[in-house]
């Protein structure tokens, strides 16, 4: 295929990603800003039950996220027997994580409380995620019908689905915090069912659309027939990628709280700073995604040309996508701060100008992230996820925080020398895993073809 060719498939199968991973992103805006109207206290409340229900929410979708790359091979040979074994095994995974993780949910409170919390927000969180922690099974099935449909290349159904699911989240968000529409007013918990209510809405609107698409493909038939080898395989995969991530998250968690031993000014403009990160990166993120499908096809095929030339493609137009996030960092920086903002604050005019020198290494931090997330993408491709597991924890915590702390706190340098010690850590990981991608990676198909991308 030519490089043209592998554009177009990359941007075919790349932006409805890209866009369901805005959407995402957007699910978790309209939750921040509605509860900020309703109240003060049932934000930070929010705040700290939705870092609560994240955290495990993405070790658990390491098992969804382990079926892309499966399906992708699968689907390159043509085998919908390993297709459906792989998709079942998934949602089994996921039951189980539900089951195990619901009791963390209803006995949150306690747990808050014995990690030093306010009271207040403990108990309004532990509100919060009684009733939001149903929501992680469907939501955990959304996972794995669109990694499986992704896989597949159906990625637009992707997109679809997660603006819906937004779209009912914002409006049952409006009717259950507030009370319209003939709804009780529940605060919190209103926002807990809102959440709750999408993530189920989401799941039946993709479940119908894949068994109406695919009904050859039997995802339900004997469903609660145990496969064992598969099952094992599944979680083989699906483990060091929900920790992999698990490790970055943490890694910005931790962020947060050296930012706080610095103020309350930086804190808050870190807080503005990462959500317009977090915005951009979702582009990185979709092209992650895509690049992961690519490659999977690509080891189904067992075609290294294909792999080889469509890393460059996909490592390129990250690039270009990060070349006009700096663009924008370094020219607009307080048209994107003050957005975030409100006018009447007195502490508005502090935190932009904090803002600003984040948002300048922010520039610098696109880069190396870019880069660590496509070429994570591309080796799960290749179904490996052990030493990139091993190779970014390191970067992360062994390199990235130390040099925060080390930067931002030991010698002074505040809210940029933490961000520039999550640079160097994301720098590392970026390094790592593309030496990994093209030294080892590449050669699982073709040794030679390892030989000339490394001269290219």
């Amino acid at each position: 295929m030519s490089i043209a060719g592998h554009t177009r498939a990359i941007l075919t199968l790349g932006l409805p990603m890209v866009g369901g991973h805005l959407a995402q992103f957007a699910i978790g805006l309209t939750d921040t800003v509605m509860m900020g109207w309703y109240g003060v206290p049932e934000l930070a409340a929010l705040t700290l039950a939705a870092s609560y229900f994240f955290t495990l929410f993405l070790l658990g979708a390491g098992f969804a996220w382990a079926i892309m790359p499966m399906v992708a091979t699968f689907a390159a040979t043509g085998d919908e027997v390993q297709i459906r074994r792989a998709t079942r095994m998934s949602l089994w995974w996921s039951i189980l994580f539900f089951a195990a993780v619901m009791p963390l949910f209803w006995f949150s409170g306690p747990i808050l409380l014995l990690l030093k919390q306010p009271e207040q927000s403990a108990l309004l969180a532990q509100t919060y995620l009684r009733i939001a922690g149903w929501g992680m099974l469907p939501a955990l099935g959304v996972m794995c019908f669109k990694n499986y449909l992704a896989g597949l290349e159906f990625t637009r159904v992707v997109l679809w689905v997660t603006i819906a699911a937004a779209v009912v989240n914002g409006f049952a968000n409006y009717g259950f915090v507030f009370g319209h529409w003939g709804a009780p007013e529940m605060g919190i918990a209103g926002a807990a069912l809102a959440s709750t209510v999408s993530n189920t809405a989401a799941f039946a609107l993709v479940v119908l659309y894949a068994l109406r698409l695919l009904p050859d493909h039997q995802i339900f038939v004997r469903f609660w027939r145990p496969d064992w080898e598969m099952f094992g395989r599944v979680f083989a995969l699906g483990l060091p990628i929900g920790l992999t991530t698990l490790a970055e998250a943490a890694l910005f968690a931790g962020s947060a709280v050296l930012m706080g031993w610095i103020g309350t000014i930086p804190l808050a403009a870190h807080g503005v700073a990462i959500q317009i990160a977090t915005g951009t990166f979702m582009i990185q993120l979709g092209l992650s995604n895509a690049a992961t499908i690519r490659a999977g096809n690509a080891v189904g095929r067992r075609d290294a040309a294909h792999l080889a030339v469509g890393a460059k493609v996909v490592i390129v137009m990250g690039g270009i996508a990060v070349a006009f996030s700096i663009a924008a960092f370094l020219l607009i920086p307080d048209i994107l701060l003050g957005a975030f903002l409100d006018k009447n604050d007195p502490a508005r005019d502090d935190i932009i100008a904090a803002g600003r020198g984040l948002l300048a290494m922010a520039a610098l931090f696109q880069l190396v992230d870019a880069a660590q997330v496509i070429h994570l993408g591309l080796l799960r491709g290749l179904q490996d996820t052990r030493v990139p597991l091993i190779t970014a924890a390191f970067a992360y915590w062994g390199v990235g925080m130390p040099a925060a702390w080390v930067f931002g706190i030991a010698l002074g340098f505040g809210g940029v020398g933490i961000w520039l010690g999550l640079t160097l850590g994301l720098a590392v990981a970026a390094v790592a895993l593309a030496w990994r991608f093209w030294t080892v990676g590449v050669a699982t198909l073709e040794p030679a073809l390892a030989r000339e991308a490394l001269r290219d």
